[in-house]
């Protein structure tokens, strides 16, 4: 099937989704999902909790790797430091790119980067706020361009994957307001801003979104190399801003339940060929993570 096509039945498919019988069974099916998970939750610290906590309430957390002292760091962070060079090395062909990613030889050859977003206190923390178990859709090493195309993610949207969708994002390079800082508006403005736009999914352009919400009220996640965002990228509106001082190299983790809203929008850059490799030395609940849709 090609991409046209395929495009156009996913569409066709999620229109009718929306239809209120539907949606309305869906939301049902999906709330007694949670209902009848919730026992099965993975217990959390205290520490754990308050990023859970923050998740429901600000939609957004900012922290350091440092801070949250995961294991296997260290081993990332080597990996990464293998893989920059390869990364800054490539050459973009057309002027509408804006970023390079790793492709799946280079994530196999450096699977400290993938084996990094499967830690058990990541997941842990992740299905505590998903309310479901976790599938983990794939880790995105890029290296965004500092250019001035506007196009994609570096304009303002929310993603559709499902009904919360959390993205783990490592900066790997000091990001200022000019490096290409991942962007967000507060959770308490989405309502307004929806309903403002009469959204429905897609990509807004920064002027339209200065029509209905003040620029004021926009966040950059500047920060330092190691700076990690927690960000629920299905229920903010947010956008990577254009890097213009240098190019920015960063880690996007996504996690999404093994239920997904709309699981034809799951991509992963990965086949199962791939994640056979890489699931050798995995347990078996890391193996569910990623063998979700099987």
């Amino acid at each position: 099937m090609n991409t046209f096509v395929k495009k156009a039945l996913n569409r066709i498919i999620e229109s009718f989704l929306q239809i209120h019988f539907f949606s309305n069974k869906a939301e049902l099916t999906y709330q007694a999902a949670i209902e009848k998970h919730v026992d099965n939750l993975p217990f959390l610290s205290s520490n754990d909790m308050t990023i859970v906590e923050a998740l429901r309430s600000e939609g957004i957390v900012i922290t350091s790797l440092t801070a949250l002292l995961i294991p296997s760091t260290l081993q990332m962070l080597q990996a990464t430091k293998g893989l920059i060079p390869k990364i800054s090395q490539s050459i973009y062909r057309n002027k509408t790119e804006y970023a390079i990613h790793a492709n799946p030889k280079q994530i196999i050859e450096y699977r400290e980067i993938f084996d990094w977003g499967l830690e058990q206190r990541l997941l842990n923390i992740i299905e505590n706020y998903l309310g479901l178990p976790v599938a983990y859709l794939h880790p995105s090493f890029r290296r965004d361009i500092a250019n001035q195309v506007q196009r994609n993610t570096r304009l303002w949207h929310l993603d559709k994957e499902d009904r919360k969708v959390v993205k783990i994002i490592v900066y790997l390079n000091d990001v200022n307001d000019d490096g290409g800082p991942f962007q967000y508006i507060p959770l308490s403005f989405t309502p307004t801003v929806t309903r403002s736009l009469r959204y429905n999914y897609g990509y807004i352009q920064n002027q339209t979104m200065q029509q209905v919400i003040s620029p004021s009220n926009f966040k950059s996640c500047t920060g330092s190399s190691g700076t990690v965002i927690i960000a629920d990228t299905a229920k903010i509106f947010h956008r990577g801003k254009i890097p213009i001082d240098s190019d920015r190299f960063a880690i996007f983790f996504e996690y999404t339940s093994r239920f997904p809203k709309y699981p034809f929008y799951c991509k992963r850059s990965l086949t199962n060929e791939n994640l056979l490799i890489l699931a050798t030395k995995l347990s078996e609940n890391q193996r569910r993570c990623i063998f979700w849709r099987l």
